[in-house]
């Protein structure tokens, strides 16, 4: 007599805690969205070097007829970046799974999803507002910052990364548990945080997504536009407490000066975020009764996360960092 055992049909339990983590975890990964994508294959060390030709000079001198020129070298910049490993977890006891109402190990994965997707656009962030592209709203500090963003500024940024060659987007990582892209329309990218899109919605020209001619692909988060600017909020972008000049009718955390926001802009390969492949983001779940002897009476069940990966400044040229207050 046939039996069907598990050896047959497995047990769907981790994928579905692994797709409920990155389900919950994605919609918060606003930084990892437009830089270059290139995973570590394993067993390869833990640093990755990312390389680029360097630019030529112009040939502006006439040749001499039947005189070869001089030939041109090639140069290129080395960038290399070592990943390291970030994770968490949950210990959840025997009551409480038999106590609630809820399956306890699944919203565990929706929670430690979130943790996972914020923790991780933090630890991006933090590597790229120390890009050295910079443009103050007013003076030549942080310190003096206390006016909100305008529409100047925005012409500024976009004149500033034009004058550095930095290429617009055309296209971007597509939000899903796999990596592919959607094609968009020639832009930078800038992620703005909700205090700024208040001052941001009030920019003659600035136009919002639901108002956009061509209601094509758009990226998740995304707010609106301004010229060759695309905007996408998140609460995680940079704030300096209480960092710029006299508060006036700005932001300000004491009350004593103004906070300031940075929004970051990008243009194409500004940045890369490496994973190691196949240890990118991944869910860990340890059933009741799963450790041994370590648990004798199945009383203790975890479920966590852990990602191993690194965000690295490619070229500081191509992304530019505004610093601006938020009007109160």
């Amino acid at each position: 007599m046939a039996t069907t055992t598990t050896t047959q049909v497995a047990s769907a339990k981790t994928e579905f805690f692994d797709k409920v983590l990155l389900v919950r975890a994605l919609p918060y990964l606003t930084y990892d969205k437009f830089g270059q994508r290139r995973p570590l294959p394993k067993g390869n060390s833990k640093t990755i070097k990312f390389r680029r030709y360097n630019a030529l000079a112009t040939a502006t001198t006439a040749l001499t007829e039947g005189t070869p020129p001089t030939s041109t070298t090639l140069g290129v910049t080395d960038i290399t970046a070592s990943i390291s490993q970030y994770g968490a977890y949950a210990k959840i006891t025997d009551v409480v799974d038999q106590t609630n109402v809820e399956t306890v190990l699944t919203e565990a994965a929706e929670v430690l999803g979130e943790q996972a997707g914020q923790s991780l656009d933090e630890i991006y962030r933090d590597v790229l507002v120390a890009g050295t592209t910079i443009q103050y709203a007013n003076g030549s500090a942080r310190t003096d910052v206390n006016v909100p963003i305008s529409g100047i500024l925005l012409d500024k940024i976009i004149r500033t990364l034009d004058n550095l060659n930095a290429v617009m987007h055309t296209s971007i990582i597509k939000a899903g548990t796999g990596i592919g892209t959607v094609p968009i329309r020639p832009s930078f990218y800038a992620v703005v945080h909700p205090d700024v899109k208040f001052d941001l919605e009030k920019i003659d020209g600035y136009i919002s997504m639901e108002k956009y001619a061509s209601q094509g692909p758009v990226s998740e988060g995304e707010i609106g536009a301004y010229k060759n600017i695309r905007f996408v909020m998140s609460t995680k972008a940079k704030v300096w407490t209480d960092g710029g000049g006299d508060k006036g009718a700005m932001k300000s955390t004491t009350g004593a000066v103004a906070d300031v926001y940075g929004t970051m802009v990008f243009g194409k390969n500004a940045y890369g975020i490496t994973e190691l492949r196949g240890e990118g983001l991944k869910n860990y779940v340890k059933d009741f009764g799963s450790a041994g002897t370590a648990d004798p009476l199945d009383q203790e069940a975890t479920s966590g996360w852990k990602a191993t990966t690194v965000a690295k400044i490619l070229n500081d040229n191509f992304m530019l960092r505004l610093e601006s207050a938020a009007t109160a």
